[in-house]
């Protein structure tokens, strides 16, 4: 296999100030166990931040103030360079798109309302990732969902960049990405299409990589994955709160295997996936709120119980967690229905419940079903004829189908 490319010693625009912030950012990664040694952490040490993100967008509200306000940084204005670089290696998710906008050429300026539509994800869930996809010199790489152009870069330093396709729906995010790309010394393949449905062509690929969540897995995407390959997604429901992570890669005698682990974080829905929150007053009345309450011996389950959360977000979908409460706090916004859980002793719980769904009810149906199976935390993907999936735990006895639709979920 040919050698990957290496980036120039001192890449233009790149500076000791900026490489020693991402010496920095590495060395954080390392320390919490989301980063070992390998050609992983060589691409994050080499890669400059800043020029793929010259510009970025940090928020000075608060996070419930409507309607949000932000401000673009810029580096090239020397008052932002400091608090850019410090966004920009902080391993915190980046924005550098406000509702679609075109990207490059902008003019620094502050916005109100809108939302973020194009961002980095967090460092620590992009290296997890990036190493799990195992990228090697002459891999042939399909990234869908552009952004920053950060998995992309990487793999280009990885692979090389004559086998590496980036894809974006949006054009201004694509513009941005092969522009920036280029003054990295990186040519890959920079497309604008929907790679879920569409985008057929330059297959078949040894590594897939999705940098939203999506409902289920696009076929397309099982069909262009090469013998040996891999993929990677998150998959996810209306609800932000319990993420799982599909691993699928087709063997060497072209038969395809998958499975569904349930993670503590995955990729934020991607255009098109409607998403369920849990509202500033929705929050205040869950908390407030006199409602039913029951005094149980059941305990919650552990939020490291994940299978769990990810079999109740999936059987029954519509709920979203407050992982700011104190106590268990979990709401169904399309029907106002909640429930909080307080500890009061031992093996005693006060459960209170509001709302046309008992909700604590079924975390206990899903609960105990889910102990039945075995209390997995990893669950088979089933891709079937018909063009259905689900998911399944390793002895059968916990299963559910995948959503196929592209809005939101109502119970």
């Amino acid at each position: 296999m040919p050698a990957a490319p290496l980036l120039p010693a001192q890449p233009a625009g790149d500076t000791s100030e900026a490489a020693a912030a991402r010496a920095a950012m590495v060395a954080r990664l390392e320390e919490s166990g989301a980063l070992g040694p390998g050609p992983v952490r060589e691409a994050l040490l080499a890669l400059p931040r800043q020029i793929l993100m010259p510009q970025a967008y940090v928020r000075r509200s608060a996070p419930d103030e409507t309607p949000p306000r932000w401000d673009l940084l810029d580096l090239s204005r020397p008052a932002d360079r400091e608090e850019l670089l410090e966004r920009l290696h902080s391993g915190d998710s980046v924005s550098i798109q406000h509702d679609g906008e075109p990207i490059l050429g902008r003019v620094p300026r502050p916005c109100r309302g809108g939302v973020m539509t194009a961002m980095s994800s967090t460092m620590s869930l992009t290296a997890d990732l990036l190493q799990q996809l195992d990228l090697r010199p002459g891999h042939r790489v399909l990234d869908v969902g552009t952004g920053a152009g950060v998995t992309a870069a990487a793999a280009c330093f990885m692979c090389g960049d004559e086998g590496v396709v980036t894809l974006d729906i949006d054009p201004h995010v694509t513009a941005a990405a092969r522009e920036r790309l280029s003054a990295l010394g990186y040519r890959p393949a920079t497309v604008t299409g929907d790679g879920t449905t569409e985008w057929a062509a330059a297959g078949p690929y040894d590594r897939i990589f999705v940098s939203f969540a999506v409902r289920h897995v696009p076929h397309i995407l099982v069909e262009q994955l090469a013998p040996g390959g891999r993929a990677l997604m998150t998959l996810g429901t209306s609800s932000p709160s319990w993420p799982g992570l599909a691993v699928i890669e087709r063997r060497r005698d072209g038969r395809v295997e998958a499975r569904l682990r349930a993670v503590e974080f995955g990729h934020r829905a991607g255009s098109g996936f409607d998403r369920l929150f849990l509202s500033a007053a929705f929050r205040t009345e869950i908390t407030t709120a006199d409602g039913c309450t029951q005094r149980s011996p059941l305990a919650p389950p552990q939020d490291t119980a994940r299978g769990m959360w990810l079999a109740l977000d999936h059987l029954y979908p519509g709920l979203v967690r407050d992982f700011g409460a104190e106590d268990l706090t979990i709401g169904a916004p399309e029907c106002r229905s909640w429930m909080r859980v307080r500890a009061v002793g031992h093996r005693r719980w006060d459960v209170t419940t509001s709302g046309p769904w008992d909700i604590w009810a079924e975390i206990q149906n899903v609960a105990g079903r889910w102990r039945a199976a075995g209390a997995p935390d990893v669950f088979r993907l089933h891709f079937d004829a018909d063009g259905s999936q689900r998911a399944t735990s390793p002895n059968g006895a916990l299963t559910w189908q995948l959503s196929s639709d592209r809005t939101g979920d109502a119970r």
